[in-house]
């Protein structure tokens, strides 16, 4: 579909259209590239004219439930960009520690739409097949809902059965015997 608007007589706008193929391990999605070009009057150094061709990335509407806070964000996000950094971009204040994928404290649950998150080592594919995702390091496919989760919660089901078997007793006894031995 081409669609021409005229901004000036000497300025012609022209917006195109073009179906994305599909990204490579996620659904096929309805998503267009769009592609401005635009003929500028002479303004060369020769009086010639050129043209300048551009791709705009899509955004995607995110809503972020914070159950910490008891508030809800709405904001823009482009593909290309981080959640947490256009959030913060946008005077949002969101959960954060590391902003390198690697600790819980930015773990949100997917309530709807799609999320692309290749660097998100912090949360095991197990939790993102349930949902979980991290906003430092996540990028929006679509539309997207989440909603915040308590740290120590995200921290205990990704590394709770490998660190923690349960309760610690304390044991009298041995600890005797070490102080014997100093």
């Amino acid at each position: 579909m081409d669609l021409y608007l005229h901004q000036a007589p000497s300025h012609n706008l022209c917006l195109t259209l073009n179906r994305l193929p599909p990204v490579t391990g996620t659904p096929s999605l309805k998503r267009y590239r769009k592609t401005i070009q635009s003929t500028l009057p002479s303004t060369g150094v020769n009086g010639s004219s050129y043209t300048t061709a551009s791709t705009i990335i899509p955004s995607h509407k995110v809503t972020v439930h914070d159950r910490q806070r008891g508030i809800v964000h709405e904001f823009v996000v482009p593909e290309d960009q981080y959640i947490l950094h256009t959030g913060e971009a946008q005077n949002i204040s969101l959960p954060f520690a590391c902003r390198h994928g690697c600790c819980t404290s930015c773990a949100v649950r997917i309530k709807s739409g799609e999320i692309r998150q290749p660097e998100a080592l912090g949360i095991s594919a197990e939790l993102k097949s349930k949902g979980y995702a991290l906003l430092c390091v996540g990028y929006p496919l679509s539309d997207l809902e989440v909603e915040t989760q308590d740290e120590d919660e995200v921290y205990w089901l990704q590394f709770g059965r490998y660190f923690a078997r349960g309760p610690i007793e304390r044991d009298d006894y041995a600890l005797e015997l070490a102080m014997g031995d100093e």
